[in-house]
């Protein structure tokens, strides 16, 4: 049974840009994404964000600006009711060749590891083929969401063989919690 969902955040939970989300007020939830976490909190599930921030890297982005946008992304949830499990990020450019930025696996091998959930029961929901990339690595159960980037790399996703494909988060966490509930 899948107990730990981690969640891509820029494209999946927010809108996303060209030139990254640099500051708190370039910070916008996507339509239902906020309460589509909230349901997840509400069923039961650990629920953590696995993001690129490749713009810590590339100094257009400080670790500053980093934690106020996630203040704001857990005061926005907390309205709700809800919090997040942990927030996972990796600061590195990807000519870096770190070992966390995806589409390595080492984000979501660590949120595994620190709560002590086997791949089998976990989801990495995201919308870049390079999340695919890092859940099929780390033996988890990708799903891709058709926001942000998630249409334009659908048809590679399923070559990759990603089989769950939702319109975006809403409807991941609706299909999610219905088949648990039948």
């Amino acid at each position: 049974m899948t107990r730990l969902i981690l969640l891509d955040r820029d494209g999946v939970i927010n809108a996303d840009s060209p030139e990254y989300i640099k500051d708190v007020d370039e910070w916008q939830a996507l339509p239902g994404s906020l309460e589509a976490v909230a349901g997840l909190k509400k069923a039961g599930y650990l629920v953590a964000v696995c993001t690129n921030q490749a713009g810590i890297g590339r100094g257009v982005l400080t670790e500053g600006a980093l934690l106020r946008i996630h203040q704001k992304m857990a005061l926005a949830l907390a309205s709700l009711g809800c919090r997040l499990d942990a927030v996972e990020h990796c600061p590195h450019a990807p000519e870096a060749g770190c070992q966390c930025r995806k589409p390595r696996p080492g984000m979501l091998i660590r949120m595994m590891d620190e709560f002590r959930v086997d791949p089998g029961d976990t989801l990495f929901v995201g919308d870049k083929l390079t999340d695919m990339q890092a859940a099929i690595s780390a033996g988890c159960l990708p799903v891709l969401v058709r926001t942000g980037h998630g249409a334009s790399v659908e048809s590679q996703a399923c070559a990759l063989g990603v089989s769950w494909i939702e319109d975006d988060l809403t409807t991941f966490v609706d299909s999610l919690i219905q088949d648990i509930s039948c």
